[in-house]
């Protein structure tokens, strides 16, 4: 939630196009600046909305994104039909590929024997699964184990109501296996095609297994049965024992590559070709590094495969999917549908900008769209300004695949580049802070992956944008850039801080160093000063850049790095007259955060100074003296004040908060000026809601007038 509301974005009409001199479009009057969240709500949706591979804390944790799109050049080469060669697609199956395939099948898990029975009893099958699961080497053993050989393979292009016609003239098989039924909704598989094709089979004493995804169409009589695979450590164990024997699988199956391979999301074709790795790993063909790299290869693989595929096999809408469960991963799935039909309507123009199909309301199958993108949905709470509430989520099974995926279309695919960067612009500017994070770190997953083109297209244009949201979205951008190690982000961000000729991208860099700062305190308060110093010599200051700076220093001095950040302030506090207001204002920017959201809840500061007056710190010392400053200085005297107040009001409901500020008074009131001066501002503080005078600054001025005996 923002600390205040956004601003209603206006209507785009090329705004952001040619402009006269002074940054107004021809013609037009100039608008009115949007008015900037809070940096607090920008640093709260980093935290609340970035993905989990991106868990925001103002430090760089760039290992995570080093060992999912490090460079991994080698490349995978594995069968996608279980054995191998001598595996037909159609004619008669040879027996010996039966043989070898029955010497590696795992019964285990699974409802083999059940429907082996089904099978004997009513003579054709329909087996139905996802694939890669293992469907057309159940339907054959299946067959085998009926004693249904030979097997002949049957055209799965056939349409249901021509597959009796297959069988018009009497064969040798006993046994007959058609995959992947091609079915519609227009063509479904009906009970009447189902009756003929068992009558058939009875008739002439054969068997048949029908195989077909999850989603196909078949009435409603027709019962298929699902296929569960074996696990994949049962059938890892099965290929090894086959191929190296019971003690060398034993001892392979111990590797801890071998358990990080099993603890993720594969299907049986790869881990067949583990088997096949593994077995070159026993014999020393590959090392222990290429063996712990094969996951990540065989999800790479899967990545290039989706996007290569023709339209006919996966659709464009399907492919937008996909980018969009990138950006969104573990998002909610409505919202991720919807964005994706946006993308989807983008990439129909590449290449043809008259272009333009009516997108399907009600065409796709959730059940099928999760399964080709690999993916689960699960019911999870959302952070919402409304508060929690709980959402149907959806996430790729492997938590690397978004890592993969969005580098591999930007940079595998650049003719979609156009589509990507549209799309995403209008991400930026939703009113939504989920859609503008998750902008943000996909924006920096490209960063990472190809900077020059990334800053250019997408980063750049927000942060010179007129748009507020798209300005602060490029602050996510390169804050969460820089969380995965994209390369030279401070440098960026230091370059614009320092920028004198555009406010937009430096009040972007501003914030910035707020951000990524606790990492980087010395730096980033030089590049403030730096900046504070530029704005106190112009004779006409860049407001919104002056403004933002003092935020940025209370974004660090309540950070990890507080203490150094205080220290740092101290130590340059008469440096210059900028330098000072920059301290100052800061400083009392942070009096005035709470540790809640809503509510009373205790002054940071405050909490900050009791601790550090428990432990005997030079924190506390510092507090004391910068609030002295602020009383001191005509300029901030009433700000100061103020947050005196604040902290007064506070004290009336926390005892803690009372005592702390008791004793922060009594440090401040050194001379008799200032004990007087901070016993009349006690005697006229106003109560909660303009209620009456609070009954604890009445005890704070006792304490403060007639301190306790040492």
């Amino acid at each position: 939630m923002s600390d205040q509301p956004d601003q209603p974005a206006g209507p785009d009409d090329e705004s952001e196009q040619a402009a006269t001199e002074d940054g107004t479009p021809d013609g037009k009057e100039k608008k009115p600046e949007e008015v900037a969240q809070q940096p607090w709500a920008t640093r709260r949706e980093l935290r609340a909305h970035a993905p989990r591979s991106m868990a925001f804390d103002g430090t760089n944790h760039g290992v995570v994104a080093d060992r999912i799109i490090g460079n991994v050049t080698t490349e995978i080469h594995y069968s996608f039909g279980g054995l191998g060669s001598g595996a037909p697609a159609s004619g008669e199956i040879p027996p010996p590929y039966l043989d070898r395939l029955s010497d590696v099948f795992v019964e285990e898990g699974t409802r083999f024997a059940q429907l082996r029975d089904r099978l004997l009893k009513e003579r054709v099958l329909v087996l139905m699964g996802t694939p890669f699961t293992g469907r057309r080497t159940a339907a054959l053993m299946l067959l085998r184990s009926v004693g249904a050989i030979p097997i002949h393979a049957l055209d799965g292009t056939t349409a249901p109501g021509k597959l009796t016609g297959m069988f018009a003239t009497p064969g040798k098989a006993a046994g007959y296996v058609l995959c992947d039924l091609a079915t519609s909704r227009d063509a479904p598989l009906r009970e009447a095609q189902f009756n003929a094709l068992r009558d058939l089979m009875r008739e002439r004493k054969t068997h048949l297994v029908i195989t077909v995804g999850i989603g196909a169409y078949l009435e409603d009589a027709i019962r298929p049965e699902e296929w569960n695979p074996p696990g994949p450590k049962a059938v890892l164990a099965a290929r090894l024992t086959a191929d190296v024997g019971v003690s060398a699988t034993s001892r392979l199956l111990a590797l801890p590559a071998v358990d990080d391979f099993l603890s993720r999301d594969h299907q049986l074709r790869e881990v067949v070709g583990y088997a096949t790795e593994l077995r070159q790993y026993a014999v020393g063909q590959c090392d222990e590094g290429e063996l712990a790299e094969y996951s990540l290869r065989a999800l790479k693989n899967q990545v290039r495969e989706w996007f290569a595929e023709p339209e006919e096999i996966v659709h464009l809408r399907e492919k937008a999917f996909l980018i969009a469960l990138a950006a969104f991963d573990g998002g909610p799935y409505a919202l991720t549908a919807e964005l994706s039909d946006l993308l989807y309507s983008e990439l129909q123009r590449v290449g043809d900008p008259k272009r333009y199909e009516a997108i399907p309301v009600f065409s796709t199958h959730i059940g099928k769209r999760l399964e080709l993108a690999r993916a689960k949905t699960y019911a999870e709470p959302e952070d919402t300004e409304w508060g929690e509430v709980t959402q149907l989520k959806a996430a790729f099974r492997d938590d690397r695949t978004a890592l993969v995926l969005l580098p591999e279309v930007w940079t595998g695919h650049p003719a979609a580049r156009p589509a990507l960067v549209k799309w995403m612009d209008g991400l930026a500017d939703d009113g939504r802070p989920l859609v503008r994070t998750r902008a943000a770190a996909t924006a920096a997953v490209l960063a990472r992956t190809d900077l020059p083109s990334t800053m250019a297209l997408i980063i750049e244009p927000w942060a010179r944008s007129d748009k507020a949201r798209k300005r602060t979205t490029a602050v996510s951008a390169l804050t969460l850039a820089h969380q995965i190690d994209a390369p030279n982000i401070p440098r960026i961000i230091d370059g614009w801080s320092a920028d004198a000729d555009d406010p937009r991208p430096c009040w972007v860099a501003v914030r910035a160093q707020g951000l990524i700062g606790p990492e980087r305190p010395q730096a980033a308060l030089a590049a403030l000063r730096a900046q504070a110093q530029r704005q106190h010599g112009k004779e006409k200051p860049d407001q919104q850049v002056r403004d933002e700076l003092p935020k940025s220093v209370a974004l660090l001095l309540l950070s990890p790095e507080a203490d150094t950040v205080l220290a740092e302030l101290l130590r340059t506090l008469h440096d210059h007259r900028s330098a000072h207001e920059l301290a100052v204002r800061g400083f009392l920017t942070a009096c005035g955060r709470r540790d809640e959201e809503a509510g009373h809840g205790r002054p940071l500061v405050l909490d900050w100074y009791a601790r550090a007056d428990h432990d005997g710190t030079p924190s506390g010392p510092a507090i004391v003296r910068l609030l002295r400053e602020a009383l001191d200085d005509r300029a901030t005297t009433e700000e100061a004040e103020h947050v005196l107040r604040g902290w007064v009001l506070a004290a009336e409901q926390d005892e803690n908060t009372e005592w702390a500020l008791a004793s922060l008074l009594a440090k401040l009131a050194v001379t008799p000026r200032e004990t007087s001066r901070l016993a009349y501002l006690l005697r006229n503080p106003q109560g909660m809601d303009g209620g009456p005078y609070p009954e604890v600054a009445t005890r704070l001025r006792v304490a403060l007038t007639h301190p306790a005996p040492a």
